[in-house]
Protein backbone atom coordinates (compact mmCIF):
# COMPACT_ATOMS: atom_id res chain seq x y z
CA UNK A 1 0.00 0.00 0.00
CA UNK A 2 1.26 3.43 -0.76
CA UNK A 3 0.02 6.64 0.50
CA UNK A 4 1.12 10.30 -0.09
CA UNK A 5 -0.94 12.31 2.31
CA UNK A 6 0.48 13.30 5.69
CA UNK A 7 -1.42 12.20 8.58
CA UNK A 8 0.56 14.98 10.83
CA UNK A 9 -0.57 17.24 8.23
CA UNK A 10 -3.95 16.83 7.94
CA UNK A 11 -4.35 17.14 12.06
CA UNK A 12 -2.67 20.18 12.52
CA UNK A 13 -6.00 22.20 11.89
CA UNK A 14 -8.04 20.03 14.66
CA UNK A 15 -5.27 20.93 17.26
CA UNK A 16 -5.41 24.35 15.88
CA UNK A 17 -9.34 24.22 16.88
CA UNK A 18 -8.45 22.98 20.68
CA UNK A 19 -6.10 25.60 21.29
CA UNK A 20 -7.96 28.15 19.61
CA UNK A 21 -11.52 27.35 21.75
CA UNK A 22 -9.37 25.76 24.99
CA UNK A 23 -11.55 28.08 26.81
CA UNK A 24 -15.09 26.92 25.62
CA UNK A 25 -14.10 23.10 25.61
CA UNK A 26 -12.79 23.05 29.10
CA UNK A 27 -9.08 22.23 28.17
CA UNK A 28 -6.06 23.32 29.93
CA UNK A 29 -2.85 24.50 27.62
CA UNK A 30 0.36 24.41 28.89
CA UNK A 31 3.75 25.50 27.00
CA UNK A 32 7.21 23.67 28.60
CA UNK A 33 10.43 25.46 29.24
CA UNK A 34 11.65 23.25 26.09
CA UNK A 35 8.46 24.32 23.68
CA UNK A 36 6.40 21.37 23.34
CA UNK A 37 2.39 21.89 24.16
CA UNK A 38 0.86 19.84 26.46
CA UNK A 39 -2.90 20.09 26.00
CA UNK A 40 -4.98 18.75 29.48
CA UNK A 41 -8.43 16.87 28.58
CA UNK A 42 -9.48 15.86 31.85
CA UNK A 43 -6.63 15.93 34.51
CA UNK A 44 -7.16 19.38 35.97
CA UNK A 45 -8.87 20.87 33.46
CA UNK A 46 -12.43 19.30 33.05
CA UNK A 47 -12.55 18.88 29.23
CA UNK A 48 -15.59 17.36 27.84
CA UNK A 49 -17.54 15.27 25.28
CA UNK A 50 -16.46 17.66 22.19
CA UNK A 51 -13.25 17.94 23.21
CA UNK A 52 -13.19 14.51 23.14
CA UNK A 53 -14.67 14.30 19.87
CA UNK A 54 -12.26 16.35 18.06
CA UNK A 55 -9.20 14.56 19.93
CA UNK A 56 -10.78 11.32 18.66
CA UNK A 57 -10.79 13.15 15.13
CA UNK A 58 -6.69 13.87 15.70
CA UNK A 59 -6.23 10.20 16.63
CA UNK A 60 -7.37 9.29 13.15
CA UNK A 61 -4.78 11.37 11.68
CA UNK A 62 -7.68 13.92 9.99
CA UNK A 63 -8.89 10.85 8.19
CA UNK A 64 -12.20 10.32 9.91
CA UNK A 65 -14.75 11.91 10.60
CA UNK A 66 -16.73 11.61 14.69
CA UNK A 67 -19.74 12.34 15.55
CA UNK A 68 -22.41 12.50 18.79
CA UNK A 69 -25.72 11.54 18.51
CA UNK A 70 -28.89 10.39 20.31
CA UNK A 71 -29.80 6.58 19.35
CA UNK A 72 -32.12 4.40 20.15
CA UNK A 73 -30.46 0.70 19.22
CA UNK A 74 -29.53 0.00 22.50
CA UNK A 75 -32.16 0.03 25.70
CA UNK A 76 -30.43 2.46 28.31
CA UNK A 77 -27.29 3.81 26.83
CA UNK A 78 -29.31 6.32 23.81
CA UNK A 79 -25.76 8.59 23.88
CA UNK A 80 -23.45 7.31 21.08
CA UNK A 81 -20.28 8.24 19.28
CA UNK A 82 -20.21 7.34 15.43
CA UNK A 83 -16.96 7.18 13.25
CA UNK A 84 -16.65 6.64 9.41
CA UNK A 85 -13.46 6.78 7.38
CA UNK A 86 -12.76 6.22 3.95
CA UNK A 87 -8.85 5.52 4.61
CA UNK A 88 -9.43 2.82 7.33
CA UNK A 89 -6.03 1.21 7.09
CA UNK A 90 -4.01 4.21 7.62
CA UNK A 91 -6.69 6.00 9.83
CA UNK A 92 -7.05 3.65 12.59
CA UNK A 93 -3.62 1.59 11.73
CA UNK A 94 -1.27 4.06 10.79
CA UNK A 95 -2.93 7.02 13.14
CA UNK A 96 -5.43 5.53 16.12
CA UNK A 97 -4.11 2.16 17.22
CA UNK A 98 -2.10 2.89 20.68
CA UNK A 99 0.87 0.83 19.85
CA UNK A 100 3.54 3.26 21.15
CA UNK A 101 5.21 2.52 24.27
CA UNK A 102 6.45 5.23 26.13
CA UNK A 103 7.53 4.46 29.87
CA UNK A 104 9.99 6.69 32.38
CA UNK A 105 10.93 5.50 35.69
CA UNK A 106 7.66 4.44 36.84
CA UNK A 107 5.61 6.44 34.23
CA UNK A 108 4.01 4.51 31.46
CA UNK A 109 2.05 5.18 28.62
CA UNK A 110 0.66 3.96 25.16
CA UNK A 111 0.80 6.66 22.47
CA UNK A 112 -1.59 6.80 19.90
CA UNK A 113 -2.43 9.36 16.76
CA UNK A 114 -0.26 10.80 14.59
CA UNK A 115 3.00 11.45 15.68
CA UNK A 116 3.73 7.25 15.57
CA UNK A 117 3.94 7.36 11.88
CA UNK A 118 6.76 9.50 11.95
CA UNK A 119 8.78 7.81 15.24
CA UNK A 120 11.75 6.15 13.94
CA UNK A 121 14.67 4.47 15.72
CA UNK A 122 18.57 4.08 14.55
CA UNK A 123 18.56 0.17 14.20
CA UNK A 124 22.54 -0.81 12.37
CA UNK A 125 23.42 3.08 11.40
CA UNK A 126 19.86 2.85 9.68
CA UNK A 127 16.63 4.68 10.59
CA UNK A 128 13.46 2.02 11.32
CA UNK A 129 10.51 2.96 12.27
CA UNK A 130 9.34 2.58 15.94
CA UNK A 131 6.98 0.04 15.78
CA UNK A 132 7.26 -3.03 13.03
CA UNK A 133 3.50 -2.60 11.93
CA UNK A 134 4.50 0.68 9.69
CA UNK A 135 6.97 -1.94 7.30
CA UNK A 136 3.48 -4.18 6.93
CA UNK A 137 1.81 -0.38 6.02
CA UNK A 138 5.09 0.54 3.50
CA UNK A 139 4.11 4.17 5.12
CA UNK A 140 6.37 6.77 7.03
CA UNK A 141 4.91 9.86 7.57
CA UNK A 142 7.43 13.37 7.48
CA UNK A 143 5.98 16.79 8.54
CA UNK A 144 7.68 19.57 10.44
CA UNK A 145 4.98 19.74 13.29
CA UNK A 146 3.48 15.97 14.75
CA UNK A 147 0.26 15.46 18.12
CA UNK A 148 0.56 12.68 20.06
CA UNK A 149 -2.65 11.55 22.33
CA UNK A 150 -1.95 9.55 25.63
CA UNK A 151 -4.30 8.58 27.34
CA UNK A 152 -3.04 9.03 31.38
CA UNK A 153 -4.29 10.89 34.49
CA UNK A 154 -0.62 12.51 34.60
CA UNK A 155 1.12 14.49 31.94
CA UNK A 156 3.86 12.47 30.91
CA UNK A 157 7.54 13.83 32.21
CA UNK A 158 9.99 15.61 30.29
CA UNK A 159 12.14 12.70 29.25
CA UNK A 160 9.18 10.94 27.55
CA UNK A 161 8.43 14.27 25.67
CA UNK A 162 12.32 14.80 24.98
CA UNK A 163 12.49 10.88 23.55
CA UNK A 164 8.94 11.40 21.51
CA UNK A 165 10.47 14.60 19.64
CA UNK A 166 14.05 13.22 19.03
CA UNK A 167 11.77 9.86 17.37
CA UNK A 168 10.06 12.24 15.21
CA UNK A 169 12.85 14.09 13.92
CA UNK A 170 11.24 17.76 15.19
CA UNK A 171 12.32 19.82 18.07
CA UNK A 172 9.54 19.74 21.16
CA UNK A 173 8.78 23.04 20.34
CA UNK A 174 7.40 21.56 17.44
CA UNK A 175 5.08 18.60 19.72
CA UNK A 176 1.59 18.81 21.04
CA UNK A 177 0.94 16.13 23.46
CA UNK A 178 -2.49 15.79 24.20
CA UNK A 179 -3.36 13.80 27.89
CA UNK A 180 -6.78 12.14 28.55
CA UNK A 181 -7.88 10.66 31.23
CA UNK A 182 -9.79 7.52 31.02
CA UNK A 183 -12.11 8.42 33.92
CA UNK A 184 -12.66 11.81 32.10
CA UNK A 185 -15.37 12.69 29.11
CA UNK A 186 -12.86 13.43 27.00
CA UNK A 187 -11.45 9.99 27.53
CA UNK A 188 -15.00 8.23 27.23
CA UNK A 189 -15.35 9.73 23.69
CA UNK A 190 -12.19 9.13 21.88
CA UNK A 191 -11.50 5.49 23.54
CA UNK A 192 -14.97 4.32 22.35
CA UNK A 193 -14.46 6.40 19.45
CA UNK A 194 -11.75 2.97 18.61
CA UNK A 195 -14.55 0.95 18.03
CA UNK A 196 -13.48 0.75 14.16
CA UNK A 197 -10.11 0.65 14.74
CA UNK A 198 -10.18 -2.45 17.17
CA UNK A 199 -12.45 -3.76 13.96
CA UNK A 200 -9.61 -2.96 11.88
CA UNK A 201 -6.86 -4.23 14.16
CA UNK A 202 -8.65 -7.78 14.54
CA UNK A 203 -8.99 -8.15 10.88
CA UNK A 204 -5.19 -8.24 10.66
CA UNK A 205 -4.75 -10.49 13.40
CA UNK A 206 -7.09 -12.38 11.32
CA UNK A 207 -4.51 -12.06 8.38
CA UNK A 208 -7.27 -10.51 6.09
CA UNK A 209 -6.01 -8.71 3.43
CA UNK A 210 -5.47 -4.64 4.67
CA UNK A 211 -5.10 -3.62 1.28
CA UNK A 212 -8.87 -5.44 0.98
CA UNK A 213 -10.68 -3.42 2.94
CA UNK A 214 -11.82 -0.07 1.12
CA UNK A 215 -14.14 1.50 3.48
CA UNK A 216 -15.31 1.59 7.17
CA UNK A 217 -18.20 2.91 9.91
CA UNK A 218 -18.47 2.08 13.18
CA UNK A 219 -20.85 3.45 16.29
CA UNK A 220 -21.17 2.73 19.99
CA UNK A 221 -22.46 3.99 23.16
CA UNK A 222 -20.72 6.70 25.32
CA UNK A 223 -20.07 5.44 28.99
CA UNK A 224 -20.88 7.04 31.82
CA UNK A 225 -17.25 7.77 33.25
CA UNK A 226 -15.92 6.63 36.38
CA UNK A 227 -13.36 7.58 38.71
CA UNK A 228 -11.27 4.85 39.51
CA UNK A 229 -9.10 3.66 36.85
CA UNK A 230 -9.76 0.09 36.00
CA UNK A 231 -13.81 0.46 36.15
CA UNK A 232 -13.65 3.20 33.90
CA UNK A 233 -11.30 1.03 31.92
CA UNK A 234 -13.49 -1.71 31.64
CA UNK A 235 -16.74 0.63 30.65
CA UNK A 236 -14.60 1.99 27.37
CA UNK A 237 -14.04 -1.58 26.35
CA UNK A 238 -17.49 -2.95 27.21
CA UNK A 239 -18.86 -0.12 25.13
CA UNK A 240 -17.23 -1.63 21.69
CA UNK A 241 -17.52 -5.05 23.46
CA UNK A 242 -21.07 -5.32 23.90
CA UNK A 243 -22.73 -2.98 21.80
CA UNK A 244 -20.10 -1.25 19.02
CA UNK A 245 -21.27 -1.56 15.36
CA UNK A 246 -19.11 -1.77 12.74
CA UNK A 247 -19.56 -2.09 8.60
CA UNK A 248 -16.47 -3.18 6.80
CA UNK A 249 -16.66 -2.80 2.62
CA UNK A 250 -14.07 -4.92 1.03
CA UNK A 251 -13.00 -6.17 -2.34
CA UNK A 252 -12.32 -10.03 -2.69
CA UNK A 253 -14.75 -13.02 -3.03
CA UNK A 254 -17.91 -13.63 -0.91
CA UNK A 255 -15.85 -16.39 1.03
CA UNK A 256 -13.23 -14.36 2.72
CA UNK A 257 -16.33 -11.62 3.57
CA UNK A 258 -18.14 -14.11 5.09
CA UNK A 259 -15.24 -15.74 7.21
CA UNK A 260 -14.53 -12.33 8.06
CA UNK A 261 -17.83 -11.67 9.67
CA UNK A 262 -18.06 -14.74 11.31
CA UNK A 263 -14.51 -13.79 13.34
CA UNK A 264 -14.79 -10.57 13.71
CA UNK A 265 -17.41 -10.09 16.80
CA UNK A 266 -15.95 -10.39 20.54
CA UNK A 267 -18.14 -12.94 21.30
CA UNK A 268 -16.05 -15.20 19.32
CA UNK A 269 -13.17 -14.77 22.06
CA UNK A 270 -12.98 -17.56 24.96
CA UNK A 271 -13.27 -14.57 27.42
CA UNK A 272 -16.53 -12.71 26.59
CA UNK A 273 -19.53 -13.30 29.07
CA UNK A 274 -18.56 -10.46 31.75
CA UNK A 275 -17.81 -7.14 32.04
CA UNK A 276 -14.09 -6.41 30.86
CA UNK A 277 -13.39 -5.03 34.69
CA UNK A 278 -13.75 -8.45 35.96
CA UNK A 279 -11.79 -10.34 33.10
CA UNK A 280 -8.96 -7.77 34.08
CA UNK A 281 -9.31 -8.57 37.52
CA UNK A 282 -9.66 -12.38 36.87
CA UNK A 283 -5.74 -12.54 35.18
CA UNK A 284 -4.42 -10.59 37.80
CA UNK A 285 -4.14 -7.19 35.51
CA UNK A 286 -2.63 -8.31 32.73
CA UNK A 287 -3.50 -7.51 28.95
CA UNK A 288 -1.68 -10.17 28.10
CA UNK A 289 -3.33 -12.89 29.95
CA UNK A 290 -6.71 -12.15 27.96
CA UNK A 291 -7.46 -13.91 24.79
CA UNK A 292 -6.74 -11.14 21.89
CA UNK A 293 -9.68 -11.95 19.95
CA UNK A 294 -11.44 -10.13 23.02
CA UNK A 295 -11.07 -6.72 21.31
CA UNK A 296 -13.87 -6.12 18.98
CA UNK A 297 -16.78 -4.52 18.32
CA UNK A 298 -20.42 -6.45 19.56
CA UNK A 299 -21.29 -6.84 15.63
CA UNK A 300 -20.28 -6.49 12.32
CA UNK A 301 -21.61 -6.44 8.97
CA UNK A 302 -18.71 -6.78 6.03
CA UNK A 303 -20.31 -5.73 2.23
CA UNK A 304 -18.29 -7.63 -0.75
CA UNK A 305 -18.62 -4.46 -2.77
CA UNK A 306 -18.00 -6.61 -5.87
CA UNK A 307 -20.74 -9.34 -5.33
CA UNK A 308 -23.15 -6.82 -3.19
CA UNK A 309 -23.28 -9.54 -0.28
CA UNK A 310 -23.72 -8.40 2.97
CA UNK A 311 -23.05 -10.74 5.66
CA UNK A 312 -23.38 -10.10 9.57
CA UNK A 313 -22.36 -11.67 12.55
CA UNK A 314 -22.23 -10.91 16.45
CA UNK A 315 -24.82 -9.80 18.96
CA UNK A 316 -25.56 -6.90 21.09
CA UNK A 317 -25.51 -7.77 24.40
CA UNK A 318 -27.86 -5.17 26.56
CA UNK A 319 -27.32 -6.97 29.98
CA UNK A 320 -23.82 -6.80 29.94
CA UNK A 321 -23.87 -3.22 28.79
CA UNK A 322 -26.12 -2.17 31.99
CA UNK A 323 -23.82 -4.19 34.61
CA UNK A 324 -20.62 -2.68 33.11
CA UNK A 325 -22.26 0.93 33.17
CA UNK A 326 -23.72 0.54 36.16
CA UNK A 327 -27.78 0.82 35.81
Amino acid sequence: MEYSTSVNKLSQPLVKTLLDNAGALRLGVEQLKNGCTIIDAGIKAPGGLEAGRIIAEICMGGLGKVSISQRAYTTNWPLSVNVHTSNPVLSCLGSQYAGWSLSQDKYFALGSGPARAMATKIKDQKKEPVEELYKELAYQDTNDTAVLVIENDAAPPVEIIEKVAKACGISPKQLTVIVTPTSSLAGCVQVVSRVLEVAMHKAHALHFPLENIIDGSGSAPICPPHPKFVKAMGRTNDAILFAGQVHLFVKGDDTAAQNLANNLPSSTSKDYGKPFAEIFKQYEYDFFKIDAMLFSPAVVIVTAVESGNSFRAGKLDNALLDQSFGA
